[in-house]
């Protein structure tokens, strides 16, 4: 493959490195300016669940912007409308539920900090619970809920009253019995922390305390939500109603489009002047997220999240430096035996793979709902190349026969 030359995003504000010119795709696979073809198992991380140039995603923007795009929030339009009652339909709200339609998953979570404060101000409490490795978002707000120095030290002080909670049963009961808690804050599964699931019966038991302290528990479904793991959205695994949950991602298969689902009372604290967005909800993304929610539910997707899963996850068993997987349906981190995960996504990408390394001994996939067995042969071929790749750089490691 040859390498291109990143002068070419010199005009870019360089917070990130590119690692390709990318120009078009199809499907599950994607192509770059020098015209080498790679196999996209990140999905543009979670949100791509139809792959690239679905149809149903082109003809949905192609039909919508031939007549609204766009028309303020002094406005509703219809499917704007339908999108909040399908969502409610699937979340399984009921008439209470409410539905308020952002732009991205990080506007969705500073909408909840706000139900948080409009929840529990009026009696005093503010305290806002956030676990150890979450990751909501990069604005003032989100970064307060997001624990990691890397992300946060740089732009203190930070939105106050948000306390961090450990990975354990105790450190939760603890937590609610301080007192002064409004809301938790928490990600089913933890994606950018590594894919890390929560310990048996935490969120039950976050849920039971939320109760009992009178405070809200909000789901952070950003990565989880829109059937990556297999159900509609994740606290659907767990037998528990939430207060609220934020979703963005998957949602609009690429169009930027985010939510925030509110259940029972919780849909009674927002009144006018409390929040809005220009462009949140507005005809254009409704459509597409109409569109593509739709196909899920038509097509039965779901139960290829399921498989697919399995079959992924069964497939990497036993692979080179492959400890185990985490994570649920088609959002999985792979586990290495070595601190090499770096060195993988790399390998990967020069056998034409994309993935990720959210933390030094983690691998992500977040593969398309539509892939099929060609999908899921290819990447384990790949794969193996790129672990074989790192193990042989690395001939102290372990390789298994």
């Amino acid at each position: 493959m040859t390498d291109w030359n990143d002068d070419a995003t010199r005009d870019l504000m360089s917070l990130g490195g590119r690692l390709a010119l990318l120009t078009h795709g199809e499907g599950s696979w994607v192509h770059d300016v020098d015209e080498n073809r790679y196999l996209d198992f990140l999905g543009g991380i979670a949100v791509n669940c139809l792959g690239h140039a679905h149809p149903v995603f082109v003809e949905a923007v192609s039909r919508q912007a031939a007549t609204l795009s766009h028309v303020s929030n002094y406005f509703a339009t219809p499917g704007q409308l339908e999108l909040a009652a399908r969502l409610k339909r699937l979340a399984g709200t009921g008439e209470q539920g409410r539905v308020f339609l952002a732009n991205s998953g990080t506007e969705a979570n500073e909408m909840a900090i706000k139900l948080a404060r409009l929840h529990g101000k009026p009696s005093g409490r503010t305290t806002i619970l956030v676990l150890e490795g979450a990751f909501h978002g990069r604005t003032m707000g989100t970064l307060s809920l997001t624990p990691k120095a890397v992300y946060r030290d740089p732009f203190l002080p930070a939105v106050p009253d948000v306390v961090t909670v450990q990975h354990s049963l105790e450190s939760l009961e603890e937590a609610f019995a301080t007192g002064g808690v409004a809301a938790m804050i928490v990600e089913p599964i933890q994606g950018e922390a590594g894919v890390v699931e929560l310990p048996e019966g935490f969120l039950a038991r976050a849920r039971a305390l939320a109760t009992a302290h009178d405070a809200l528990l909000i789901l952070d479904e950003v990565q989880t939500g829109s059937g990556r793991t297999g159900e509609w959205f994740a606290f659907q695994r767990e037998g528990i109603v939430p207060d609220a949950i934020t979703l963005a991602k998957s949602i609009g298969a690429g169009f930027p489009l985010g939510a925030l689902i509110t259940f029972g009372s919780a849909s009674d604290l927002f009144y006018p002047g409390t929040h809005n967005s220009t462009f949140g909800g507005n005809p254009l993304a409704s459509a597409v997220a109409n569109a593509v929610l739709g196909h899920i539910e038509d097509e039965r997707l779901l139960e290829n999240v399921k498989s697919r899963g399995a079959q992924l996850r069964e497939g990497v068993a036993g692979l080179p430096l492959v400890e185990g997987t985490t994570g649920a349906g088609l959002l999985i981190g792979i586990r290495l035996s070595a601190p090499v995960a770096a060195e993988v996504r790399a390998a990967a990408h020069d056998h034409g793979l994309i993935i990720n390394a959210p933390t030094a001994d983690v691998i992500r996939i977040a593969p398309a709902f539509t892939i099929g067995d060609a999908e899921v042969t290819e990447f384990l071929t790949l794969f193996r190349a790129a672990l074989d790749t790192v193990a042989s750089a690395h001939d102290t490691m372990e390789t298994p026969a």
